[in-house]
């Protein structure tokens, strides 16, 4: 059986500069997600300044947004988590300028674990990458006795 840290952080999380969903965040993807039926979705149009080789989006950024995405499902379903496990499987190369949908779910949630998966495709439904993740479970910091 694995031994699962208990993790206790300050979950008060400073959305404006998230680089995945902040919207201030000069830098960042500015992802905006919203509930749809047991999940969340969101849509993105990939840049240059998202490009690994020229004219294709590197992978870090879309393992990047199908982390947020999960990290999402299991926020609207009530908890805070920590990516502990991702696996992301890439079916084709993302051009930039390439209109994507993204949405995710939670598929299971213990005391200390949420597992959940994501899809990313165009908006034509062409699949370009999905991931599954397990996730700790993180509660509020205790505050200083």
């Amino acid at each position: 059986m694995i031994n699962w840290p208990k993790l206790s952080i300050d979950i008060d999380k400073d959305f404006d500069m998230c680089f995945a969903c902040g919207q201030k965040n000069p830098i960042g993807l500015k992802l905006k997600f919203r509930r749809e039926g047991d999940g969340v979705r969101a849509e993105f149009t990939p840049s240059e300044l998202h490009q690994g080789w020229t004219e294709v989006v590197h992978g870090g950024i879309i393992g990047c947004i199908l982390d947020e995405a999960m990290s999402y499902a299991a926020l609207f379903a009530g908890v805070s988590t920590l990516t502990a496990r991702m696996q992301t499987r890439f079916k084709r190369p993302l051009q930039i300028g390439e209109h994507l949908v993204i949405t995710a779910r939670v598929t299971k949630q213990t005391r200390r674990l949420v597992e959940t998966e994501a899809e990313m495709h165009l908006r034509d439904g062409t699949p370009v990458a999905d991931s599954t993740a397990t996730m700790f479970t993180i509660k509020p910091q205790e505050p200083a006795k």
